[in-house]
């Protein structure tokens, strides 16, 4: 049942919103300084956290695990509009740092591969070992 997992996904929300306010009182902006960016950090903490095991067990799992996979991409597309909206905005000195920034982040994507182990090889690596042995065999 999907719907269980609304509400994780709105209490993460409604305290990454009042944080974001916060912050930007205190900082004296007047916007929400990343309240969103800090509710989905909340939703994935929360939804591997071993406090909330009952919770994600089950039904109720099936719709976390939906929310969680639906409000990450959700929110990464609407702020990466922002930002291409604000750096048109601010200048060649913006695109030129989110130019570099992405460049940045696709040279680190092999680097993080590396670091995060082989645990267990790809699907494709498996077929092809079973490959090999049914014709050694």
């Amino acid at each position: 049942m999907i719907i269980y997992g609304v509400a994780l996904l709105s209490v993460c929300l409604i305290l990454g919103m009042l944080i974001g306010e916060t912050l930007g009182v205190v900082l004296g902006v007047k916007a929400n300084v990343g309240g969103v960016g800090i509710a989905m950090l909340f939703l994935i903490i929360a939804s591997n956290s071993s406090r909330f095991k009952a919770l994600i067990e089950g039904a109720s799992g099936e719709g976390i695990k939906f929310w969680s996979a639906m409000y990450i991409p959700i929110v990464v597309a609407m702020a990466a509009r922002q930002n291409v909206a604000a750096a048109i905005d601010g200048g060649l000195l913006a695109l030129v740092a989110g130019v570099a920034a992405v460049v940045v982040s696709f040279a680190l994507v092999p680097v993080f591969s590396k670091i995060g182990g082989d645990d267990s090889s790809s699907p494709v690596d498996n077929q092809k070992s079973k490959n090999q042995e049914t014709e050694s065999s």
